[in-house]
């Protein structure tokens, strides 16, 4: 099943980040293979990169540049996405391992940067994503991320 263009109300519902932590714009793609598990289950994001984001004035004044951590944040929050289940009780998705993060090209205003990623385990509480981005159709990076879903209790 395929679930298209999930936009930031529905985002913001979904993940407990709120400006200017939110690091992505919109969900482009959502596909749920309709298993029981989340295995297999994917997910495209955008994160338009501005040149107004706060960060840039202080990295770098001379040459703004996306931090590699924001990177890696954006990433992790579209693996968040990528877990997120309707049917679920409401879940925080902390990170718990990243492995082999390594940036290939920088990020900066003007980009968007697309981030694909897919469930490859799920244990029930630790699932394991794998995730790249890209910025016109060239890796940016990759990276698996290890996270930690705990039920939110009212």
């Amino acid at each position: 099943m395929i679930n298209s263009s999930m936009q930031i109300d529905k985002i913001l519902e979904i993940l407990p980040h709120r400006q200017p932590f939110v690091l992505i714009d919109r969900v482009l793609e959502i596909i749920d293979p309709g298993d029981k598990t989340r295995l297999g289950r994917k997910v495209k994001v955008l994160k338009n990169i501005s040149y107004n984001e706060p960060f840039f004035a202080g990295h770098f004044p001379h040459r703004p540049v996306m931090p590699g951590v924001l990177i890696l944040e954006s990433m992790a929050q579209a693996a968040a996405i990528a877990c997120w289940r309707e049917t679920d009780p409401k879940m925080d998705v902390a990170i718990g391992r990243v492995s082999e993060f390594r940036i290939r090209r920088p990020v900066v205003p003007g980009d968007q940067l697309i981030i694909r990623g897919e469930v490859v385990k799920d244990r029930g509480q630790i699932v394991v994503i794998k995730t790249a981005s890209f910025v016109d159709n060239e890796l940016v990076t990759e990276v698996e991320i290890l996270a930690s879903m705990t039920p939110i209790r009212s």
